[in-house]
């Protein structure tokens, strides 16, 4: 057993550097030096709130999930392997990993019992069973990656080609979230499809929408800064700025007569309905904008990946989206939300859940290894007309705007917080590395 540094979260804005004891890896666990690990909005969450959504801190927590790093021992009778998950036998390896292997971890940790109807169907994202790093919903928490070491499962380390570095393998875990709602969509090339929310998440997903083939990829954020990184990096093809509204709407209601609960009411029944209209009127104005740079976005687009959790930009999703399209639900918002229903339902628009991902690990590699190594040609069919373009994974570390050592974790998280440095660089990724700051 030896010392191990940790950023440990203990309350809101309350994170210590600390020194915890580590064991070696047990059976079936490898150990890991942790090299890389992106900063989530859920970190976030619970960095500012002690919580994220209904999962609420019960005791102290190290952050992070979005990690890769170098093994540097190795438990009894561990192998790698990224085979799906069993509930009756144990996953074939496809290679043993050794010591000084650059590999990345995935971040759940599923039952994988043989009673267990999720897991034995394969959808062990689902596992009511799984623990997550870095997240409080079970208890005794699991502890996140923001450490120098830890003791993983093996068969949940995926080992990286040598054409990939740990800054890649950290940025496998966003990807993967991307590539589960690709699939939970049912995209297929030539699709038109519309990122809302250009952060990191949307980043990636325009990106690999892109590489994947879609025909058309337009991005909607209120950062017009973030929306032409996306542009610039030619992972979208068209960008609309939303306009920077106040919080709330304007009661302007006859209230006389009401109580107080009364008029609350009247008051959140006012706001959902100018909310419903000005999301309908906001994607005329988009859609127009759209087909202004011509896009065959006709009546919407074929897929919506909404990356925000914003009741707002679910209500503006849901209006730019064809009949009979998809929208795929990746940000985690409001728990409860007043959305346009009957607008969704009258035109059979499917409001698709993406709860983190399953088995695609193992395709985020592969598509990001084939895409760093020599660049992946993009874009519509022959018959469209229009020539490919060429997307570089190089350009992908360009989403990393910040890196901090781990003693600099707080200022890591205030930067992420205040959406930019004190240098005025506004933000997209916020990194943590075990070695000196970039």
């Amino acid at each position: 057993m030896y010392s191990n540094t940790c950023a440990v979260l203990h309350g809101p804005g309350d994170l210590r550097i600390e020194s915890h004891d580590i064991t070696p890896p047990q059976a079936g666990e490898v150990q890991i030096r942790i090299e890389q690990t992106g900063l989530c909005g859920s970190d976030l969450h619970y960095y500012l709130h002690g919580r994220n959504g209904d999962f609420a801190l019960r005791e102290p927590m190290c952050l992070g999930h979005e990690s890769a790093g170098e093994v540097v021992a190795i438990g009894p009778a561990s192998s790698s392997t990224s085979s799906e998950p069993s509930a009756t036998s144990t996953p074939a390896p496809l290679g043993v990993l050794k010591v000084g292997d650059k590999v990345a971890v995935e971040a759940g940790v599923p039952c994988r019992l043989i009673e267990c109807e999720r897991c034995a169907e394969g959808r062990y994202n689902l596992c009511p069973r799984l623990r997550f790093a870095s997240s409080a919903k079970t208890f005794p928490h699991l502890h996140g990656t923001l450490q120098r070491l830890i003791n993983w499962p093996a068969w949940l380390v995926h080992k990286l080609p040598s054409t990939l570095s740990t800054t890649h393998g950290a940025l496998l875990e966003p990807l993967s979230v991307v590539l589960q709602a690709l699939s939970r969509v049912s995209f297929h090339p030539g699709q038109t499809v519309l990122i809302m929310g250009a952060g990191a998440v949307g980043q990636l997903a325009c990106a690999a929408s892109k590489v994947q083939g879609a025909a058309y990829v337009a991005a909607i954020d209120i950062d017009s800064d973030r929306l032409e990184f996306a542009k610039k990096s030619e992972w979208a093809d068209a960008i609309f700025t939303l306009p920077r509204v106040p919080n709330g709407t304007q009661f302007a209601s006859d209230a006389s007569g009401m109580d107080e609960v009364q008029r609350r009411r009247a008051q959140r029944a006012q706001e959902d309905q100018d909310g419903m209209s000005a999301a309908k009127a906001r994607a005329a104005e988009a859609l127009q904008h759209f087909e202004n740079d011509e896009a065959k976005i006709q009546a919407g687009f074929d897929v919506v990946l909404e990356c925000t959790g914003v009741p707002s930009c679910v209500a503006l999703s849901i209006f730019m989206a064809r009949p009979g399209a998809k929208v795929g639900l990746i940000g985690m918002g409001h728990p409860i939300q007043t959305l346009p229903i009957g607008a969704a339902s009258l035109r059979e628009v499917d409001l698709v859940g993406v709860f983190r991902y399953a088995h695609q690990y193992p395709r985020a590699i592969d598509l990001l290894s084939r895409w760093h190594s020599s660049g992946l040609s993009v874009g519509t069919s022959a018959e469209d007309g229009r020539a490919a373009s060429v997307v570089q994974a190089a350009g992908l570390e360009r989403l990393i705007s910040h890196t901090f050592s781990l003693e600099d974790a707080q200022q890591a998280f205030e930067t992420l917080r205040n959406g930019k440095s004190a240098d005025g660089r506004g933000v997209i990724k916020v990194f943590i590395e075990n070695a000196s700051p970039k």
